[in-house]
Parts: C-alpha cells; sequence; structure tokens
C-alpha cells in the first residue's frame, strides 16, 4: 500500500497513519519496518470503515477507555484498533491474510 511520508517533529506520538500519510517524528522512522507495518494496519482499517468512520470510533473507544481507566496509556492500549495493529505488527504478512473488520474482535 502506497503512502505519502511526513516528517513532523512535534508529532505527539512516535508516528500516525492518517490515510494517505503517514506522519513520523523522526526522519529515520521511515525505514522502520515494523513502524510501518503496524501504520499500514491502521491504513486497512480506516479504509474498510470508510476513513471518517474510524476516526470517530477510534475517539469513542479511547474516551470510554479513559472513563474506566482513568489513565491516558492504559485508554490508548485498549483500543481495539491499536490492540490489533501491536498484536500483529511484527507479522510482515499480516496484512495479506487479514480479514475485514478482525479489529472487531478486540473490543
Amino acid at each position: 500500500m502506497r503512502y505519502w511520508p511526513v516528517i513532523w517533529r512535534s508529532l505527539p506520538a512516535n508516528a500516525m497513519a492518517i490515510f494517505p500519510f503517514m506522519l513520523f517524528k523522526d526522519p529515520g522512522q521511515k525505514t522502520d519496518a515494523l513502524l510501518i507495518n503496524h501504520e499500514k494496519i491502521h491504513f486497512h482499517q480506516q479504509l474498510e470503515l470508510l476513513i471518517l468512520p474510524f476516526y470517530i470510533l477510534y475517539t469513542i473507544n479511547y474516551l470510554i477507555n479513559l472513563y474506566k481507566y482513568r489513565n491516558h496509556d492504559k485508554a490508548y492500549f485498549n483500543i481495539s484498533f491499536e490492540k490489533e495493529a501491536y498484536a500483529n505488527e511484527l507479522d510482515m504478512n499480516y496484512l495479506k491474510n487479514r480479514r475485514l473488520y478482525s479489529w472487531f474482535k478486540y473490543l
């Protein structure tokens, strides 16, 4: 999947996928295969939800988790989209076999 890499030094995270852009905090991250695979998983999630609904569900999931855990890190790492991406980022072939809406099983 093609994407446009963008360096944004004040990015609040190491990297971020906002289809079709992949934002990186540091130029060296543009060659980090693990990080790129993680962000490409997010691209697939965004596309299957037609982009805008992804961001709405992501935000709702985060806010529910923030209320539940009262902690930003716990809320972030328990977002179903992040759970799928972190669980599969080491598998460089994951996206070849990924089923639609795979994030749903991480709810």
